[in-house]
């Protein structure tokens, strides 16, 4: 098994291989290689980025059946694609609905990149149609979510665990990282 450190190295040897490659040839490469480098050589590509759309988010997120599948296919390509326009809201909404924990849990890691650039009120939504999941995978995601939201506005996210039913461990941790600073503080 190769650690993450060595996957990363093969992935920017593979990116320096293809610089000159169209991001089509990008995301064809991307269906033959590991998740873990397939998902990185199209988010460091110049334009594999911006060809995601709901078709292709779901082919190439094969089946989530993990942790590490969810969170790199919804930091590196969905919360990408829905922050820059190229899907909306009712995309990620879908998958809330999911029978599926795993595409429970990519709704509310896809939060992640919105929240970053300051749009917490459209991750809160997100969070809101979650709130009452207490499935252990999406709880953590739910926490991860709101002390993300809490980065660049504490008060929306003080106020969304104030008004809504969240788990333990989303008020204890979200409560602590707006105190303190950290998950556990």
């Amino acid at each position: 098994m190769s650690t993450a450190a060595e996957l990363r190295a093969q992935r920017r040897e593979l990116s320096r291989e293809m610089r000159d490659a169209s991001g089509r040839e990008i995301i064809e490469a991307a269906f033959t290689l590991p998740r873990f480098i397939a998902y990185e050589l199209i988010q460091h590509h110049r334009e594999a980025p911006s060809l995601m759309n709901e078709r292709l988010l779901r082919k190439l997120a094969r089946t989530l059946d993990s942790w590490d599948a969810v969170d790199m296919f919804s930091m590196y390509l969905a919360g990408p694609a829905w922050r820059d326009g190229r899907i909306d809201a009712s995309v990620i909404e879908k998958w809330t609905r999911s029978s599926d924990r795993w595409w429970r849990r990519a709704a509310l890691v896809s939060t992640v990149p919105l929240s970053r650039v300051k749009r917490t009120k459209e991750a809160l939504a997100i969070c809101k149609l979650l709130v009452a999941d207490r499935d252990d995978i999406v709880v953590k995601a739910m926490s991860w979510a709101v002390r993300e939201a809490s980065k660049k506005d504490a008060k929306a996210a003080q106020r969304f665990i104030d008004e809504h039913d969240v788990a333990a461990r989303v008020r204890r941790e979200v409560t602590a990282k707006i105190r303190t600073g950290l998950k556990n503080g």
